[in-house]
């Protein structure tokens, strides 16, 4: 049972406005004492590290590793790992690419092309397939007792006994259970290797369950091509290992593979796309291949001939620099906009941070001849390479934080406690038990006279005028940016405060360009909110956003406390991606409650959009009344005018730091961990290591470790 710990982070209020400066009351789910400590003394003392999808650190990827030219991040890890047993045709085989366009129809192509489409599709491509994942066997019977592996085994084939007396498909009520598996990473292994071994099953998961059922669309494909090719089609979907591509055998009869045709794009058109190759035996080959993404190819103005887009991969070291001030500074230099940029998230100001981007139109030389040049101030680019297409928004696993902790002390009415033993239970009780997943305070501009949030709400309200102004509201210092900033506001000459900014401050000058031009009133903002790239203008409105979220789930907690209770909000189904975020959420009934089946680490609070589902419970009832006090509604969250569209996503209510560890230091940085009691002086320091999942702040759970604002 979680202990909860109340404490109010801010109770002054901004002048003249009665609204709270704090974006959220701290509530902690552990009930040790903590300490008290300074953080981010330095840029040095708070590293970030981004971690990419295949849990590489970003500054740590093995140069032999990177892609020599195009290719993804993901590319560069799977060459290394595992380049033997792609399933794909040979790069010498380009006609393949070439003649692969229209969606439907058969076209014709050289037989020395037809030889290698027919020889690779026919002889290979189940082969490889089944060569790629020979080890699945194993992985299920390392991950699953021999019980349950023997009862699996039965289900499967009693599954196959069902159909093979049924001439129709069906809908088979029979579903086997491997119970309770806690961690996600093993129920992903597990639905891989389940889904290769037995393609003729499907997988969910449902609240930390597997579930294994029969899976109709092999049934129906069965009906069109032989059980092997099903088998090795079903599994070269789920493998979905980029460029691979999958031949059925040759047919020569055209009615029938408009059939096949028509039922590979009717289940799986979101996913891959299909094309048919004749070969001199006047049979037919159908080639299917997964969808390129969008942004990958570019088709140019002469002809239909297509011609790849530049992207150029990187890894961005800043210090004590925002992540869109240095993509500003970034776009400068090279003369390309903010918008050719991609990154997978916003990183610390005041740190040291290490991040994925890429960016478009920016070939590596020219990458490496600018990272030469700005090397030393605050500013540091590596492993630069090719790529095929640009990040995405949450495209990591998580985030690495090193960490120092200077001038530790007892809190003031710890009077007795030993500094060492109350260091100690922090670490071991937010290990166990975790910690509220708040948005940190960076997300909202900290130390700022403005708040993100504040402009974002202005946006949703439709008040660009207002938005415009809050932009600009300057800081206390009066170093150029802001009095540039004072300028405007006292004069709105868009003109004049251009002539006054530094070249590097890219979002201002993009806006004050369109004022100077449309003029600062309500159609001239609207212009001069488009002219900043689209991500820049949505990050204010995910800061609002991000703020209610924190004051729901402290609601949500206060309310109900750690108890999972009806109308509570957890995911019914993980797993899926062909499920929509809301067709995975399940809301706990009476008799769930009663029987305690969910526990609060489950239990997700919806990001305000359109289209999240709202608890049914007090919360939700929270949301409508405090939205309204904004001015805004539930579905208050399209703005055409903006093109921005915010339809909400969920968030766990809490968060477990992975890979926790910490040791004591001198300020000089001598370890002083392996023994002694003498830690009550304020010269020692704490050097903690750990990493949390995307989106979630290290300040947050540092806070939950001390007990104190950070």
């Amino acid at each position: 049972m979680h202990m909860i710990a109340w404490r109010l982070s801010n109770t002054g209020m901004e002048e003249g406005s009665g609204t709270p400066v704090t974006h959220y009351a701290s509530t902690y789910v552990n009930d040790h004492v903590g300490f008290w400590g300074c953080i981010k003394t330095f840029p040095s003392d708070f590293v970030v590290t981004e971690i990419n999808m295949h849990g590489q650190l970003v500054n740590e990827i093995a140069t032999d590793c990177l892609p020599k030219s195009g290719g993804t991040l993901s590319d560069q890890s799977r060459s290394c790992q595992r380049d033997s047993k792609r399933l794909r045709l040979s790069p010498s085989e380009p006609c393949i690419e070439e003649y692969f366009r229209e969606q439907d129809g058969d076209v014709h192509c050289p037989s020395e092309v037809l030889h290698s489409v027919v020889e690779e599709g026919e002889e290979h491509s189940l082969k490889k397939v089944r060569e790629c994942y020979h080890d699945k066997a194993e992985t299920l019977d390392s991950l699953l007792d021999q019980t349950v592996r023997e009862q699996l085994h039965q289900f499967a084939y009693s599954v196959k006994d069902m159909w093979n007396f049924k001439s129709e498909p069906e809908v088979f009520s029979t579903e086997f259970s491997l119970g309770p598996i806690p961690k996600k990473t093993v129920r992903a292994s597990l639905h891989g290797a389940i889904r290769q071994e037995y393609p003729f099953l499907a997988t969910i998961t449902k609240s930390g369950e597997i579930v294994v059922r029969a899976n109709q669309d092999y049934q129906e494909l069965c009906k069109l091509v032989s059980e092997e090719e099903a088998s090795g089609f079903l599994k070269f979907l789920d493998a979905k290992l980029e460029n691979s591509k999958f031949a059925f055998r040759p047919d020569g009869n055209k009615e029938h593979r408009k059939k096949v045709h028509h039922f590979l794009n009717k289940k799986f058109g979101k996913l891959v796309e299909t094309k048919s190759f004749p070969d001199s035996e006047h049979k037919v080959v159908i080639m299917v291949r997964f969808r390129e993404k969008n942004g990958y190819r570019k088709k140019t103005n002469a002809g239909n001939r297509e011609k790849e887009e530049i992207y150029t991969a990187f890894t961005l070291q800043k210090e004590n620099l925002e992540t869109l001030e240095a993509i500003s500074y970034l776009s400068s230099e090279l003369g390309v906009l903010p918008s050719d940029f991609s990154y997978t998230g916003i990183k610390d100001k005041k740190a040291v941070t290490y991040q994925a981007m890429v960016v478009k139109k920016v070939t590596p030389k020219r990458l490496k001849e600018l990272g030469i040049i700005i090397g030393g101030k605050r500013l540091g680019l590596s492993n630069i390479h090719s790529v095929n297409q640009s990040l995405r928004l949450g495209q990591l696993q998580g985030n690495h934080f090193a960490i120092i902790v200077r001038d530790l002390k007892l809190h003031s009415n710890d009077c007795h406690g030993n500094l060492k033993e109350r260091v100690y239970e922090a670490m071991e009780k937010v290990k166990k038990n975790g910690f509220i997943n708040y948005y940190g305070p960076q997300r909202f501009g900290q130390g700022q006279n403005i708040h993100t949030d504040q402009i974002g709400l202005a946006l949703l309200n439709e008040e660009m005028v207002k938005a415009v102004k809050l932009f600009f509201t300057p800081e206390d210092s009066d170093d150029p940016v802001n009095k540039a900033k004072k300028y405007f506001l006292e004069t709105e000459d868009a003109k004049g405060t251009l002539a006054m900014l530094p070249d590097f401050k890219v979002r201002e000058r993009m806006l004050l360009r369109a004022l100077n031009r449309y003029g600062l009133n309500h159609e001239g903002c609207i212009q001069g909110w488009l002219s900043i790239p689209h991500s820049m203008r949505i990050f204010y409105v995910h800061a609002y956003c991000s703020k209610i979220w924190n004051e729901a789930v402290s609601y949500r907690i206060k309310t109900y406390g750690t108890s999972v209770v009806t109308g509570d909000l957890v995911f019914s189904i993980e797993d899926n991606e062909s499920c929509s975020p809301s067709d995975k959420v399940h809301v706990i009934t009476s008799e769930e409650e009663m029987a305690n089946k969910y526990t609060i680490n489950q239990v997700i609070i919806p990001m305000a959009g359109y289209s999240v589902q709202y608890p049914t419970n007090k919360v939700g009832e929270w949301y409508h009344e405090r939205l309204a006090r904004d001015g805004l509604q539930m579905g208050h969250f399209r703005l055409p005018a903006l093109q921005l569209n915010v339809p909400g996503c969920y968030r766990h209510i809490l968060k477990y730091p992975h890979d926790l560890s910490y040791s004591f230091l001198e300020n000089n940085g001598k370890d002083l961990t392996p023994g002694g009691d003498c830690f009550q002086d304020s010269i020692f320091s704490l050097s903690v290591s750990f990493w949390l999942d995307p989106s979630c702040y290290a300040t947050v759970c540092l806070g939950e470790i001390m007990k104190c604002d950070l």
